[in-house]
């Protein structure tokens, strides 16, 4: 089988450059390393390989679901790729480990694994903490569980045939849920699963995201969408858009420094306007003012 690594990124050449070039450091080196960006400045100046393997670039439109289905249609059904963030630091075994689940299972179609640490719940997570977040974590279990879903930023993805699933572009930027409807739609092919062997650290790096506003928007916006395309219960969709309008509610009086709190506020009662109005759709982020 072919063991690819694919990561989209924009405007964050440096953080990818870290990513990318801690790649050299696992035990299964893989095939190729596709790097999905809009513009070529996205990339780190000078990388052009890790550990003898050569950095490919993808051209794609901006968003992370247009960008990572560039890297599906350029490979092969069957290959295995490893949709990593542009800010997930895998344990050196990631790649070695997801070769060996994808060999024994040949049902699992997806998998993701245990996020040691996410920087994405608070101000974020350097490099140098991680590296010692992942030295210091126990030998995994070896627990394999079927999930309904997988966690974006380290899904393992067996590429369906032409014609399978895709990832969804009508959820524009940075493409929240994303990974949940893609998994739910993959599910009908085999197996969605999580295994502790799959380790890393998302260092949830603030440069380069939705502002608040949009994100807001989005809080609200793609739930709904998803419920009514039928890959998220309209149950799990109202607890999402529920809980997000509570933070930033509550939140928006003393907001961390690094979250927009009343940004996203805005977002989520600009939505739910739109809701209203029957006029809610995930693209209209694009219209709002960052």
């Amino acid at each position: 089988m072919t063991l690819v690594v694919g990561i989209a990124s924009a405007g964050r050449a440096a953080v990818l450059g870290h990513t990318l070039r801690g790649l050299e450091h696992q035990s299964c080196r893989p095939d190729r390393i596709l790097v999905s960006t809009p513009a070529p400045r996205d990339l780190p100046a000078g990388l052009t390989e890790v550990g003898g393997v050569g950095i490919e670039r993808l051209a794609a439109g901006p968003g992370l679901t247009r960008q990572r289905n560039a890297i599906l249609e350029s490979l092969a059904p069957g290959d295995i790729v490893a949709f990593l963030d542009d800010d997930f630091v895998p344990a050196t075994d990631f790649l070695e480990v997801a070769e060996r689940l994808f060999s024994l299972y040949p049902d699992v179609v997806v998998a993701t694994g245990r996020v040691l640490a996410d920087g994405i719940k608070g101000p974020g997570i350097g490099h140098a903490a991680a590296t010692a977040l992942l030295s210091r974590a126990p030998p995994p279990e070896g627990i394999l569980a079927d999930v309904p879903d997988a966690y974006g930023c380290n899904m393992v993805v067996r590429v369906p045939p032409p014609g399978g699933p895709r990832f969804d572009e009508a959820l524009p930027l940075y493409g929240w849920l994303e990974d949940v409807d893609f998994s739910r739609r993959m599910a009908s092919h085999g197996r969605v699963v999580w295994t502790d062997a799959l380790r890393g650290v998302h260092l949830g790096v603030k440069i380069g995201r939705s502002p608040g506003v949009r994100l807001g928007y989005a809080q609200i916006a793609n739930p709904c969408y998803l419920a009514r395309k039928g890959t998220l219960a309209w149950l799990r969709a109202a607890r999402l858009m529920g809980g997000n309008i509570a933070a930033n509610l509550v939140r928006s009086v003393a907001p961390e420094p690094w979250v927009d709190r009343r940004g996203r506020l805005r977002g989520n009662l600009l939505a739910m306007a739109d809701l209203a109005r029957r006029r809610l759709a995930p693209g209209r982020i694009l219209d709002l003012e960052p």
